[in-house]
């Protein structure tokens, strides 16, 4: 037990209760408390999560093709701990989630009602906007958000030796001592909410998705039992998982939920209307190209003022996006950073956002674009059944437009549970890492199943209060202190990095002498403490 941080363990533990005792008790009052913090958010510093947005894009960029990015991650002629195709699995699936599923499918139809830029809803340029937006939110700026915290975290896990996985450990170059007191446990617990609030969003988005499907199967009709006993049963799986580890466990889950996934994404490609899949989701990858910058820095400024239409367009999607990556980023750098052994720093900022952007742009360009083909050709009105049934309802409304649909709904379900299941295994296993001082290789059993099950406290709540609306501005308001955590992170990478470079003339593994000795010096204090 020596081994568990206490102060942070306990502080996350009564930050989250401290949260969700009140909104249980006070949904009402709490849902108006919520939406407030969210709007003198979003109105006052949405500028500051798309400025983080854009800058850690041009960082990441600097520093893949920088000496910073040769370093590798592990001694001289370590191989990579995991092949290609697990890492890009875990990474994607850690990353992602059942969200995907969720807004893949559907989130053209909110753009195709209430379109960017005051665009007439509906209307030919509404079209063309409300396939591309999607992709462009889940692209690049969202994996470079993410792969941040991995940098530094990284770096001195597997380069300086640091066997501790904590965000206040990697921002230890710019705070020096001041990690060692108070303020180091407020940066992890404040980290902790944030992937715990960003959490309780993806499961309880996630969870009426999969409560529709079963409904579906079933003929069981939905209610807040059914969702409350799947997300139970989630819970159940990526407890099981995090129990039995990184390689046992989460890896195999991963590999699974990829390859399920890749076979729904070609089934509906080849079984859908393929040509029109690919013309659209080509088209929208030019507009996003073309207006890659608009997009990223689009705040809607004139909206307050007298003449001018306001549709907060920005807040209720761009905004609400960046925060959501904002709060899951130091979780998914942390894990991208454990199962990146082996691999340079160049290889894995481009490959977390090569590979994080593509899968996302198939999930968007099949799902979503099978959608609108339906709504398009008049062959199934997607938008008047979501207004009227719902969106969740509507996701499995349109899986029934495939052939062998009986087939298919089943293994959307399946892959809605698996891939929530592989975010949540990776989130327990990451929290109890920031709990523990040190971490060789898995943290504590009891300690990952701990945080396993902590992790549905929130999104009980918030299924409670209901609305996605009140989901979204948790995203917003749980991630508004990991911003300055954000850059915090970026700093203590580039001044670690590179003294260490300026130190030494070999890139490829530039603390090999620093290696050793801090090796032998843990190797040394581990003895000790089992002779104590």
């Amino acid at each position: 037990m020596k081994i568990i941080d206490w102060p942070t363990f306990i502080g996350a533990l009564i930050l989250i209760l401290a949260v969700s005792i009140p909104l249980m008790l006070f949904p009402e009052a709490g849902e108006v408390i919520v939406n407030m913090a969210n709007e003198f958010m979003t109105e006052t510093f949405g500028v500051v999560y798309l400025f983080v947005g854009l800058a850690a894009f041009v960082f990441l960029m600097y520093v893949a093709f920088s000496k910073n990015g040769k370093v590798k991650l592990g001694d001289r002629g370590e191989r990579k701990e995991f092949n290609t195709f697990s890492w890009a699995a875990m990474m994607f699936s850690a990353g992602i989630g059942s969200s995907i599923l969720y807004w893949g499918m559907i989130e053209w139809a909110y753009y195709y009602q209430a379109p960017p830029f005051g665009l007439a809803p509906e209307s030919n340029e509404a079209i063309s906007w409300s396939t591309a937006y999607g992709i462009f939110h889940w692209g690049p700026i969202a994996w470079a958000i993410y792969t941040l915290p991995a940098l530094p975290i990284a770096y001195f896990y597997y380069v300086r030796k640091k066997r501790v996985l904590k965000i206040s450990e990697a921002v230890r170059p710019v705070l020096g001592k001041l990690v060692d007191t108070p303020i180091g446990v407020i940066i992890d617990v404040l980290f902790m909410f944030g992937l715990m609030g960003g959490a309780g969003t993806t499961l309880a988005l996630g969870t009426p998705m999969i409560a529709a499907g079963v409904a579906d199967i079933t003929g069981i009709p939905v209610t807040l039992g059914m969702q409350v006993v799947i997300m139970m049963l989630c819970t159940a799986i990526f407890a099981t998982s995090s129990y039995f580890g990184l390689k046992k466990g989460i890896k195999i889950l991963s590999d699974v939920n990829l390859w399920l996934a890749v076979f729904i994404l070609a089934f509906v490609f080849i079984m859908g209307p393929t040509l029109f899949i690919s013309n659209t989701a080509f088209t929208s990858f030019g507009i996003i190209i073309d207006n890659f910058f608009t997009m990223a820095t689009w705040l809607e400024p004139f909206g307050n003022l007298e003449g001018f239409d306001k549709t907060d367009f920005p807040q209720k999607w761009t905004i609400f996006y960046w925060a959501w990556w904002v709060v899951y980023a130091p979780f998914v750098g942390l894990f991208v950073a454990r199962i990146s052994r082996g691999r340079t720093i160049q290889e894995m900022i481009l490959g977390t956002m090569i590979y994080g952007t593509v899968g996302s742009m198939l999930f968007f360009g099949i799902l979503g674009n099978f959608g609108l083909y339906l709504q398009l050709s008049g062959t199934f009105d997607v938008i008047g059944f979501m207004n009227e049934a719902g969106a969740p309802a509507t996701i499995i409304a349109i899986l029934h437009q495939l052939p062998i649909a009986k087939i298919i709904v089943p293994l959307f379900t399946i892959l809605a549970i698996i891939f929530l299941s592989t975010t949540f295994d990776s989130a327990s296993f990451i929290l109890a890492a920031v709990v523990q001082k040190e971490v060789d290789s898995d943290p504590l059993r009891w300690n990952r199943l701990f945080w396993a099950f902590a992790l549905t406290v929130l999104p009980l709540v918030l299924m409670f209060i209901g609305g996605l609306e009140t989901l979204q501005t948790a995203s917003i308001v749980a991630g508004f202190p990991v911003v300055f955590i954000m850059i915090l992170l970026a700093w203590s990478f580039m001044k670690a990095s590179s003294e260490d470079i300026l130190a030494s003339k070999d890139y490829d593994s530039p603390m090999i002498h620093i290696n050793r000795r801090e090796e032998k010096n843990r190797m040394t204090k581990k003895k000790r403490r089992s002779e104590d």
